[in-house]
């Protein structure tokens, strides 16, 4: 067992988690849903994720949401900080450890459809990894070449969908985009990813999934939209203008989320 998993059981006991929640950008107020929360800082974790990215949290936060215990990553480690694409690699596979058979993912990403404005969520069916980049890069055995059809599971996106419904909130899906950043994108690379056949495009996430798929896990992921792709609307694009357009999506995943855990 990891010296993280170790620390987290020591401090807030030996319950198995069923599930692992990342958060993305602006959307850390998720957290707040838990119940019998235990709040532990990435720095007392070794390996987790260092200083990180403004409207990202630093805290890990186990709790119990949709009557099941599970981990809430309240901020991620981008490749963009430091170029590590492994970089949540350590975190993950401690959530592995402590039991946890599901991983949700998060994110806030541009939209390059017309179909998903600012404010909506898109559920993620797929993705392009265009920065051909892996967190599995130097994995020493054979388990590193992993299977990545139906890498979003087909069943918990099912599960969203019926769940979103009954809620009364709009959840299409979609097909994800990866680009590294820290810049944003130029109006050509969007049309670029538009021809390719992506729906929206975001800075994280891919890393984390297929890590998750590597551990085995049931992987799950929604995209918070914030704006519209460089060039296809007039409003100017920034980290600020993201998180404060997250705050939108935060309110719908906060519902839709906990209706999901409930269901695993």
């Amino acid at each position: 067992m990891t010296k993280a998993a170790k620390t987290i059981q020591k401090i807030a006991g030996k319950d198995p988690i069923a599930a692992a929640l990342v958060l993305g950008s602006g959307l850390s107020a998720i957290a707040d849903t838990l119940e019998d929360k235990v709040t532990i800082p990435y720095s007392e974790l070794k390996d987790f994720p260092g200083a990180g990215v403004s409207g990202h949290g630093r805290d890990l936060v186990l709790g119990i949401m949709g009557g099941k215990r599970i981990a809430i990553l309240t901020g991620r480690e981008h490749y963009y900080e430091h170029g590590n694409p492994a970089a949540m690699r350590p975190a993950l596979e401690t959530m592995a450890e402590l039991g946890a058979e599901t991983l949700l993912l998060t994110n806030s990403a541009g939209s390059l459809d017309q179909r998903f404005a600012p404010g909506d969520l898109m559920l993620i069916s797929d993705h392009i990894n265009y920065n051909g980049l892996n967190p599995l890069i130097g994995e020493p055995t054979d388990r590193r070449f992993v299977n990545m059809v139906d890498c979003y599971n087909p069943d918990y996106r099912a599960k969203a969908k019926a769940a979103a419904e009954r809620l009364g909130i709009s959840l299409g899906e979609g097909v994800y985009f990866w680009y590294s950043g820290p810049s944003f994108e130029t109006p050509a690379e969007i049309q670029m990813a538009i021809r390719l056949g992506a729906n929206a495009v975001g800075m994280s996430t891919v890393p984390e999934v297929i890590v998750g798929r590597f551990l085995g896990l049931k992987v799950w992921a929604c995209s918070s939209i914030t704006n519209m792709g460089a060039g296809l609307s007039s409003e100017n694009i920034s980290h600020e203008h993201t998180k404060t357009m997250a705050v939108q999506g935060a309110a719908k995943l906060q519902k839709l989320i906990p209706v999901l855990v409930e269901e695993l």
